[in-house]
């Protein structure tokens, strides 16, 4: 399987031949599907909480004598059934993590990316490399290559200054790294970006 090689003018310079054991695979949704519910939970933090009765401070003394006043007995101010009282069944701390295996993992972004190529939201381009910090420069790459206005992920192998400020300003412009990219984050775009090096990339991770 091949696919065209765009410069950043929009023009084909070249093919290049990709993995089929990446590319071109039996996409797996279910796997796909059990890969995002483990990164959303893995993104929750799980620091909710709430006072029961005996964390409440206050209520030590017993507000009225057990009988004779003609209401009912109450033993302590911080009762759930009071107002300012501790909460019944409230939620405590824990963890929401989700273990993924690793080849499910690789399983997943398989899937992902056999299912952007042939929807055509893979772009494949000789290199990512912007000149200038101009947001306006990178407005017009953008445009050359069909991207723009269209919730793009661009995928870099290395930190480029550049590139990050002249798309900070730009709507639905994201950019990630090859090698800690997500699944979700594949998955959530319209348009994903990457050069000759990030299809190599790609490849020794994946295989």
């Amino acid at each position: 399987m091949k696919i065209d090689v765009q410069n950043s003018s929009g023009k084909v310079v070249e093919s290049i031949k990709l993995d089929s054991n990446i590319f071109n695979i039996e996409t797996k949704f279910s796997v796909v599907r059990q890969a995002v519910l483990s990164e959303l939970s893995n993104l929750r933090q799980g620091t909710h909480s709430s006072k029961n009765r005996s964390a409440v401070r206050g209520g030590g003394k017993k507000p009225w004598k057990q009988k004779g006043r003609g209401v009912a007995r109450a033993g302590t101010i911080r009762s759930p059934l009071w107002k300012g009282g501790g909460v019944v069944f409230g939620p405590d701390p824990h963890g929401y993590s989700k273990k993924l295996p690793k080849k499910m993992s690789k399983l997943a972004r398989k899937s992902v990316l056999t299912q952007k190529l042939q929807d055509k939201e893979l772009v494949v381009l000789d290199s990512i490399n912007i000149s200038s910090k101009k947001t306006s420069d990178f407005v017009s790459f953008m445009k050359s290559i069909d991207a723009f206005n269209k919730k793009t992920l661009i995928l870099v192998d290395s930190f480029q200054e550049n590139l990050i400020l002249s798309s900070r300003n730009i709507r639905n412009v994201f950019i990630e790294n090859i090698k800690t990219v997500s699944v979700y984050d594949l998955l959530d775009s319209e348009i994903i970006l990457i050069d000759k090096e990030g299809i190599n990339t790609f490849s020794k991770l994946l295989s």
